[in-house]
């Protein structure tokens, strides 16, 4: 653990003061809708290995994608970003021009939309996307990812990363049949990544207190470890949307706990090399 460089792969910052307001977090969502910044998060996490984030933009404003890379100018804990465009704008070749020539743009992620049949011009957007060397997270469950497993095939030089373990139902037991299918057939293309992220925030009963016990997570960590395997499986802490259910620590240590007896390389992988790998994000922390 001491020697462990942690590159975590998807967190938000956001500042309800700026003069145009936020979007997200919702102003009635008493604990996230505040004032997040990286000093917050660095304090929480740099004793805990983490050497450098990946800010997952959750607002649909083009203006809140620039605050981000604006704010990263001086905060070189930000090593990549992950923007909000939307694939059916009329301004998204636009905005993706303008984000595209900062280094720390990485990618955009995109949710609802794909579960439809795409436009001839929506499809032409993603393989420009992969043209300029960038990902697409996913953000959804299975009729979200029913869509996936075809535009990684249409095209797989396009790095695809599925955020939050593709939204399972966590309950100890054996995953839903629909989920399970979905991701076994995700995890047949080699372009497809999973994030292990959302671990706390998928447990099915949040009624009861969220369990701190990694073989509550089993069932549906080992599904994900021998479809994906070690080389595209991606640690993201979903942080501060995660502290909701459980502090930093507890999270960290549950993905810990579940990979470290799977040997060094496959830890030092999921905690940071397969990271690199999916979003080419860029050396800043020393």
């Amino acid at each position: 653990m001491s020697d462990l460089r942690v590159i975590d792969t998807h967190t938000h910052f956001y500042d309800p003061k700026r003069p145009q307001g936020i979007p997200w977090p919702n102003k009635n969502d008493e604990f996230l809708y505040r004032t997040v910044l990286p000093d917050e998060y660095k304090a929480v996490t740099k004793p805990l290995g983490v050497h450098g984030t990946i800010v997952v933009e959750a607002s649909k404003r083009f203006e809140d994608n620039l605050w981000v890379l604006e704010l990263a100018k001086t905060e070189p804990f930000i090593v990549g970003f992950v923007g909000n465009l939307q694939l059916n704008s009329d301004d998204f070749d636009v905005h993706l021009d303008k984000l595209r020539v900062d280094p720390l743009f990485r990618g955009i992620r995109l949710g609802g939309i794909i579960t439809k049949q795409l436009t001839k011009l929506e499809q032409a957007r993603l393989e420009h996307l992969a043209y300029y060397d960038l990902a697409l997270d996913i953000l959804g469950g299975a009729e979200v990812l029913s869509s996936v497993a075809e535009i990684a095939e249409n095209i797989p030089n396009l790095r695809i990363i599925i955020d939050h373990l593709g939204a399972p139902s966590i309950n100890g037991q054996a995953p839903d049949r629909i989920w399970t299918e979905a991701m076994q057939l995700l995890a047949q293309q080699a372009n497809i990544y999973c994030k292990v992220s959302g671990l706390v925030e998928s447990v099915a009963d949040k009624t009861q207190p969220i369990p701190h016990e990694v073989e509550f997570y089993k069932p549906v960590l080992n599904l994900l470890w021998n479809e994906f395997g070690q080389d595209r499986l991606i640690y993201g802490s979903n942080w501060p949307v995660s502290a909701r259910f459980a502090k930093y620590a507890t999270i960290q240590k549950l993905v810990l706990d579940y990979f470290e007896p799977k040997g060094k390389d496959a830890t030092d992988k999921v905690f940071r090399q397969n990271s690199k790998v999916a979003y080419k994000w860029i050396d800043r922390v020393k």
